[in-house]
């Protein structure tokens, strides 16, 4: 089969395409046969190992999962012996950050993961990009404790994770105010904001406004600088370390002040997770977006495009 290889970390041109042996699954899995993928943030950082702190979960001097890509939607080929809640035919999605796999013609999944059915109303191309943004964002409101009449603001709303994120604080009740650049400010009002701040017109900071919630999607902001839009024991949450590491020193001492506090709540997602996405999208309340789209032969251009950051939402990469 087909695979995207990485033996090495790097920039994008460490990836090339390669003819490998199909996986088989062993009595828990499903095999799947993959239509589509992304490329996100997570397979550029775990690429690149620009963080070295990633290295302790993907190899300390080289990759141990050589193919990347941790969304996916496609169909089950084959299923093992032990496997119950699945069946050969089944139109399915999900996500997999311990193996990965997703990059390539077929991946394997154990049953009780991240994976599940897709959505009766979506494509494959539309069903891939679910899960990355969605549960980082997801981790994140949850950690904040949102509540109906709360008021959030997200910064970086047009990426994948604050995208979702502008839709999912929506479901739960919450007002948001999404900062965005001029070309989405239109795209990211129909997701369901409130307010929406251009920031090449306006500084965010100098708004008049309070939040019980910051959330920078895309860790280009600090707490330092977001603390005087934070209500009284406001949360701050960013999706990246911070200048030195910053944000996990933040969030050891300042919840202990009793008063503004960072948090930086480590990732995790489940079935139940990417269950509840699905419910979201199939009540109207939750759809990923896409910016371009790439078939696999062309990934490098995608990487290339999604570390440009330029990105709106999602890239997604076609396998045929």
């Amino acid at each position: 089969m087909k695979a995207i290889i990485n033996t090495k970390y790097g920039p994008p041109e460490v990836v090339s395409i390669m003819e490998i042996e199909k996986p088989s699954p062993n009595d828990q899995e499903v095999l799947i046969k993959i239509f589509a993928t992304t490329v996100n943030r997570t397979d550029c950082g775990f690429r690149s190992a620009e963080y070295f702190i990633s290295r302790f979960f993907s190899g300390l001097f080289r990759p141990k999962n050589k193919t990347l890509g941790n969304e996916f939607a496609g169909i089950i080929e084959a299923i093992g012996k032990n496997v119950t809640t699945f069946k050969i035919g089944d139109r399915v999605f999900g996500y997999n950050d311990t193996k990965f796999g997703a990059h390539a013609e077929y991946m394997t999944m154990n049953e009780n993961d991240a994976i599940t059915t897709m959505p009766f109303n979506m494509t494959f191309e539309e069903a891939a990009p679910i899960s990355e943004g969605g549960h980082y964002a997801l981790c994140d409101i949850r950690a904040a404790n949102i509540k109906a009449g709360q008021n959030v603001l997200i910064y970086g709303a047009s990426g994948a994770i604050g995208s979702a994120a502008v839709q999912l604080v929506k479901y739960f009740g919450a007002t948001v105010t999404a900062v965005c650049n001029t070309k989405n400010v239109k795209l990211i009002k129909s997701l369901g904001a409130d307010l929406v701040i251009d920031y090449t017109k306006s500084d965010f900071t100098k708004t008049n406004q309070t939040f019980d919630f910051v959330f920078d999607a895309v860790g280009k902001s600090s707490f330092g600088i977001c603390k005087p839009l934070l209500k009284e024991k406001g949360i701050y949450i960013s999706t990246e370390l911070g200048k030195n590491s910053e944000n996990i020193f933040l969030a050891l001492i300042t919840p202990l002040l009793g008063n503004k506090k960072v948090l930086f709540p480590i990732p995790s997602i489940s079935k139940d997770d990417i269950i509840f996405l699905k419910q979201l999208v199939e009540i109207g309340k939750y759809k990923p977006v896409i910016d371009r789209k790439y078939e696999l032969e062309n990934i490098l251009e995608a990487y290339k495009y999604v570390e440009s950051g330029q990105k709106t939402g999602n890239v997604v990469i076609t396998v045929k």
